[in-house]
């Protein structure tokens, strides 16, 4: 216990008492390390609900960072995964005057020339804060979301025993084995973001702009509430009043579908999965944290997308290798599986990819009887990412909060109706997808940059081969094989390499000269394009001769 010395002695005492109330054998663990013979020199997580009690008996800091925990299906197990997503942040509300003191220090004018009311009984009380309902002088009806008074402290102490912890036992095979210390710091980074309430607006305004723009599905039928940025600050969050229930507890009339409410359950579900899959897979930026109580039923029939203190970002190679994960797990294709996983996953020690793939293979299997429609997709994803920690690769945290986010919005939806299915929901998006992955949203821009990057290409290749031939005939890298006639194998390639250089290069200026000539409006630009078809013309003549001389037509 050195290691934590530096820490809170009275927060140690805490800690430890909750360890011991929970059973002995993990405060021994710890207090053991380095004590102990190496083949005891181990710690072993707590079962998941004695874990879950744990977390809860320390705090809200610590509650907080199981939710954090649950939100990586990549690191632990599905039923730790399951235990850590039921815990739920609600504490007694704090005092009215300890918030209205936060207002005061927070906001630039007097309250009572901001707010004509102000509820002084929360509608939501969390671990880090508590929401008031407040009318401005506009007239407008407004949330307030303020921050506990001294949560930032409270952070501060239990993050630094946090990091000295995972340090105490960075060198067990169980700290190596997750990296607890690398883990510790990226929980570290996610807490105190969410104490920033500036960056949950930013993120809430960009995922408003996003949804408004959305292609697959009727913008004007889910929205995200506005943010004041007048009145926001780092502590005090003030955003658009709504009216609505949780999801899962609305009333459905069906009065805009004909009086059919299966109809409107249908047409709600749909909503919510483009919405999502647009965040996933267009627009990068996704609420990773939809569970029940982020997704309202509005009374005007809307469904609202609430708390983006938790959002995730996918770049666009991660966005297409996910979308052929998830077909390659459709088609209970292991090797496609793999291939993917390594494109992503980082190599934590040795790797066997025969044994990769065989445990996807045996993964898959069992899906192989299941009709999609009976099909899990969030859990046979998070199974796949599993089996790639057993095999020593480690995802990068966005993949975590993808899958958890998948896993709750397919959780939901299938609360919400019973009959709905991800596969299908996604099936009518596939072509459209696959448009994006290809060309993006300016297929000439497109186009033109691929032209380059294989123009780019074709003159690297000699150079490159060139120089793996080179290695292969020196001592730098030796096979147990004997290799003869390099040079001549070496000349072919370069030939060959310097022929479809050209060849790339005639079609670029072929291509070139044809948008020019298509937007010409001046003299100076078609004869721009005449040279062009010009040097095309030459250089493709020059090359057809010199492959007839050579003698190699075909």
């Amino acid at each position: 216990m050195q290691a934590l010395t530096k820490i809170d002695s009275s927060r140690q005492r805490e800690i430890v008492e909750v360890l011991l109330h929970h059973g002995w054998d993990y405060m021994r663990q710890i207090l053991t390390i380095g004590k102990a013979s190496p083949a005891e020199d181990r710690v072993d997580i707590p079962p998941p609900a004695i874990l879950r009690s744990i977390l809860v008996d320390l705090g809200p800091v610590y509650v907080k960072l199981g939710q954090l925990l649950s939100t990586r299906p990549d690191l632990l197990p599905l039923e730790y995964i399951e235990a850590l997503s039921e815990l739920q942040s609600n504490v007694p509300p704090i005092d009215w005057r300890e918030i209205e003191t936060i207002l005061l220090e927070q906001l630039s004018q007097p309250i009572p020339e901001i707010f004509s009311q102000i509820d002084t009984l929360p509608v939501a009380a969390g671990s880090i804060a508590q929401t008031h309902r407040a009318i401005l002088k506009d007239g407008r009806i407004v949330a307030i979301k303020v921050q506990r008074p001294g949560i930032d402290r409270l952070v501060a102490r239990d993050i630094a025993m946090i990091k000295q912890t995972a340090k105490l036992l960075s060198g067990t095979d169980f700290g190596k084995r997750y990296d607890l210390v690398s883990l510790a710091a990226e929980f570290s980074t996610a807490l105190q973001a969410e104490l920033d309430f500036t960056q949950e607006a930013r993120y809430t305004e960009k995922l408003r702009q996003n949804l408004l723009a959305g292609t697959w599905f009727d913008p004007t039928k889910i929205m995200v509430p506005e943010i004041d940025r007048q009145l926001s600050t780092q502590k005090v969050l003030v955003l658009e009043w709504l009216d609505g229930v949780p999801i899962l507890a609305a009333r459905l009339t069906g009065k805009n579908y004909g009086g059919d409410i299966q109809q409107e359950r249908q047409a709600l579900t749909v909503l919510c999965f483009r919405a999502f899959f647009q965040q996933y897979l267009v627009d990068g930026l996704f609420h990773a944290d939809p569970h029940p109580g982020n997704l309202f039923y509005l009374d005007d029939g809307r469904i609202a997308v609430l708390d983006c203190g938790m959002m995730g970002r996918l770049d666009a190679r991660t966005q297409s290798a996910l979308m052929e994960m998830i077909l390659a797990i459709v088609n209970g294709d292991a090797q496609r599986c793999a291939q993917i996983t390594l494109q992503l996953a980082e190599p934590m020690g040795e790797l066997n990819l025969s044994r990769l793939e065989w445990d996807y293979d045996r993964l898959l299997h069992k899906y192989n009887n299941i009709s999609l429609q009976n099909m899990n997709a969030s859990e046979a994803f998070a199974e796949i990412l599993q089996a790639a920690r057993r095999n020593n690769l480690r995802w990068p945290s966005n993949i975590g909060l993808f899958a958890k986010s998948l896993a709750n919005l397919e959780g939901v939806g299938r609360q919400f109706n019973p009959e709905v299915n991800l596969f299908e929901e996604v099936r009518p998006l596939m072509s459209d997808m696959f448009q994006r992955q290809l060309f993006g949203n300016d297929p000439m821009q497109s186009l033109l940059r691929t032209g380059l990057e294989l123009k780019n290409l074709s003159l690297q290749s000699p150079r490159q081969l060139g120089f793996l031939l080179d290695r292969f005939s020196s001592e730098t890298l030796k096979l147990n094989i004997t290799i003869q006639n390099l040079d001549g194998i070496q000349n072919s390639v370069d030939d060959a390499a310097n022929r479809r250089s050209f060849s790339t290069v005639v079609g670029s200026l072929i291509v070139g000269a044809a948008i020019v000539s298509a937007n010409a409006r001046t003299p100076e630009l078609q004869l721009l394009s005449n040279v062009l078809f010009g040097a095309a013309s030459i250089l493709g003549l020059w090359l057809i001769v010199k492959i007839i001389r050579s003698g190699k037509l075909l």
